[in-house]
């Protein structure tokens, strides 16, 4: 990636060869070069939201800025681009959403994320910090900038307006007040399950802001849960890409004597699974894991293995995540253990288990998904 203080090398975590897609797009350029045609001060403490691959900390290290990120893949992208650059590992602060942000923000860079709740969320709890001479500047491509995205920013920090469009690519300037109401944050979100999705019907599930379907059970995951293994004695159970928990909570509701792991990327993710868990007084044995899928659990460890993957990396479609969460069950998995897949009939999930596994079995289907089984032989 060029940028105006020299080119940096950059890639996505995990890093792979034939991976075509870059760690950096349009929006990352157009900030950095903004801020140094603007001669923009970066002193004080600069605060780096929603950084996707650490590209913008990586290229802003000089400056010893603080990057806040709901993804451990973020972080980790952003430990290895640094070395890559070498660039001192201690010059950029790595905090999670989940963390206290700083007490004083006095420069606010934010890549638009995804959610927009995730966006509310963390603009209220930087809100304290900013002050009237804090530097806020949002960027995104222009599809991922609504109004919606302004009226957020100008409700919670102050006056917003945007830039011209560049490479599809636009800025969000915004000037904070120096007082006043803020609001309040609603986050985490509670809401009761519905009836007919076996143990956990009307069970309570707590969502923290940017998980997947935080307002409602997405049809997926009903679907999965109304097929579930019914059997007792599940052993040792991963909870792949857990979201809010509530799938590795139906299963130790079920069986008490099942170990659960709750694994996910999204730091918000793993607090609101715990935060389900709990809530339901589950009283099984769990453990709760930020972390890149499966890598860390020992070969030949688990039973059963749950996984509902996405297929979109930000804006990005693509299978890379699934086959690499596919794989690391089969490794993590004992022979005789399975992996239960929920997904959408077109995206054929089928054919990669079986290439995986030998094997791939129909446990159930819809109009529009298929919940898929394979055997590690």
């Amino acid at each position: 990636m060029t940028t105006p203080w020299g080119d940096r090398a950059l890639a996505r975590f995990p890093e792979d060869p034939r991976d075509r897609l870059r760690a950096w797009d349009a929006s990352d350029e157009y900030l950095l070069r903004q801020l140094a045609e603007q001669d923009t001060p970066l002193s004080g403490t600069v605060v780096i939201v929603g950084d996707r691959w650490g590209a913008l900390a990586t290229a802003l290290a000089a400056h010893g800025p603080v990057q806040i990120t709901d993804s451990f893949l973020t972080q980790e992208a952003t430990r290895a681009n640094l070395a890559r650059n070498e660039v001192d590992a201690d010059s950029v602060q790595l905090l999670t959403t989940q963390d206290p942000p700083p007490e004083r923000v006095d420069v606010l860079l934010v890549r638009v994320p995804k959610s927009l709740a995730l966006l509310e969320d963390q603009l209220l709890r930087l809100a304290p910090a900013v002050h009237a001479d804090t530097v806020v500047v949002g960027t995104g491509m222009v599809k991922e900038i609504h109004t919606s995205t302004l009226k957020l920013f100008e409700r919670i920090l102050g006056p917003t307006r945007t830039s011209l469009a560049e490479k599809k690519a636009r800025l969000i300037h915004c000037t904070p007040r120096s007082s006043g109401a803020r609001g309040t944050n609603p986050w985490p979100h509670s809401y009761a399950l519905p009836d007919g999705i076996g143990v956990v019907s009307g069970r309570t599930v707590v969502n923290h802001a940017g998980v997947f379907c935080a307002e409602r059970l997405d049809i997926g995951t009903r679907f999965l849960l109304q097929h579930l293994p019914s059997n007792r004695g599940l052993g040792k159970v991963v909870d792949l890409g857990c979201g809010n928990g509530v799938v590795g909570t139906a299963v130790s509701l079920a069986d008490p004597e099942a170990e659960v792991l709750f694994v996910d990327e999204s730091f918000q993710a793993v607090a609101s699974a715990e935060a389900t868990y709990k809530a339901n007084g589950a009283p099984g044995h769990a453990e709760f894991r930020v972390g890149d899928g499966l890598v860390g659990v020992p070969a030949d460890s688990v039973d059963l293995v749950l996984n509902n993957p996405p297929f979109h990396s930000h804006q990005a479609t693509t299978d890379a995540t699934a086959w690499r969460m596919f794989s690391g069950a089969r490794r993590a998995l004992r022979p005789g253990g399975e992996l239960w897949v929920i997904g959408n009939r077109h995206l054929a999930y089928h054919v990669k288990l079986k290439r995986l596994f030998g094997n791939s079995q129909l446990v159930a289907s819809d109009a529009k998904f298929v919940v898929l089984k394979a055997v590690k032989r």
